[in-house]
């Protein structure tokens, strides 16, 4: 089985973070999520993975050097963006013979891609979407289907659930099971979204879906960032971190005072050091090498590999960049500093995004 996962967009809602790191390769847990999307798609029995990309291509091919063993990864970089189904037949043209799986690369979760193969074969399909459940369909495609679980329409961002039936509504989870044949539908020469083109060209024509109540979280914003990183150590998905709702997890290079207190579910990551009345927690990931000063307050919050937060210092809901240092008594409240910035000793960030 192959997979072509599509990681081209320059994560522009994720700024700072993303000037210098792909979305993919920000940690979740302290692991680039690219690596623990490399995990699923390894149990799922996928041996070779093909990252479609146009973004900083170099700091992609990094991170997945250690992929799990048993998988091939070719990373392919788009010349100029694709669209979803551009990106997806740039990928896969002339490296795919069969069905493959083709999946959005910002999408934390825990589905089953196996069940998802599996009942593609079973139903002869030419194209199987994955679809997770939601309480307001107004933020989502969703998408309408008979018992058979045939696709019949799709309803971008309703303004109410009228006519749509009874809660849960059904949205594309952005995991796609396609038979190469769908590739001739592309065309080569401009961008393609599959959701909006291909898809709605296949209804009636081989097109089914598949439910999945696994988690799953698109991880493209700051709050959503913070929030798959709280829910990976708290065990709301299951990664190979073995998170839980009590968790705290020290590397054992790590250095935490005595003194200091961490709240669960917490993960202190490798050289991490944590110093003498710190608080830290809870949903909090203090990355590798990263500093958390004497009676600083870090909460809801993931710092960097190198970040630093000086002495009383408090930080809340916020993603403090690689090597970035947040000043003594300063405040940073729903804010993201991006690689190498600081806030000032004393000073006071609310909202703010600080660039590189």
């Amino acid at each position: 089985m192959i997979a072509v996962v599509l990681v081209g967009g320059e994560g522009t809602r994720l700024r700072p973070l993303t000037l210098d790191e792909p979305k993919p390769v920000l940690p979740i847990g302290g692991v680039p999520f690219v690596s623990l999307l490399l995990d699923r798609l390894a149990a799922a029995g996928v041996t070779k993975v093909i990252l479609s990309c146009g973004y900083l291509p170099d700091r992609l091919r990094a991170a997945v050097v250690s992929a799990p063993a048993g998988i091939e990864v070719e990373v392919v970089v788009e010349d100029e963006p694709l669209g979803t189904a551009g990106a997806i037949r740039f990928a896969a043209v002339g490296r795919v013979d069969g069905p493959f799986l083709a999946l959005n690369g910002d999408v934390l979760g825990d589905a089953d891609f196996g069940a998802l193969v599996a009942a593609h074969h079973a139903a002869g399909a030419v194209a199987s979407i994955g679809l997770t459940p939601v309480d307001d369909p107004t933020r989502f495609g969703v998408v309408v289907h008979d018992a058979q679980g045939n696709v019949e329409r799709f309803v971008e961002k309703p303004p109410n659930a009228d006519g749509l039936g009874p809660a849960p509504w059904w949205v594309n989870a952005g995991a796609y099971v396609l038979d190469p044949s769908v590739l001739d539908l592309i065309p080569a020469d401009r961008m393609v979204s599959i959701e909006r083109e291909i898809f709605p060209e296949l209804v009636g024509r081989g097109l089914i879906c598949v439910h999945s109540d696994g988690y799953w979280r698109d991880i493209g914003t700051l709050e959503s960032f913070l929030t798959a990183n709280a829910d990976a150590v708290a065990g709301r998905v299951h990664t190979r971190l073995g998170g839980a709702d009590a968790a705290i997890l020290v590397d054992g290079s790590a250095r935490v005072d005595a003194d200091a207190v961490l709240i669960a579910p917490v993960l202190i990551a490798a050289g991490a050091v944590v110093g003498a009345g710190a608080r830290v927690g809870p949903d909090t990931v203090i990355g590798e090498g990263a500093t958390v000063g004497p009676n600083a307050t870090v909460q809801g919050s993931v710092l960097l590999a190198g970040a630093q937060v000086a002495a009383d210092a408090h930080v809340e809901r916020s993603a403090i960049g690689r090597n970035a240092l947040v000043g003594e008594r300063a405040h940073v409240l729903d804010s993201a500093l991006g690689t190498d910035q600081a806030a000032s000793a004393g000073e006071h960030l609310t909202g703010e995004r600080r660039p590189a």
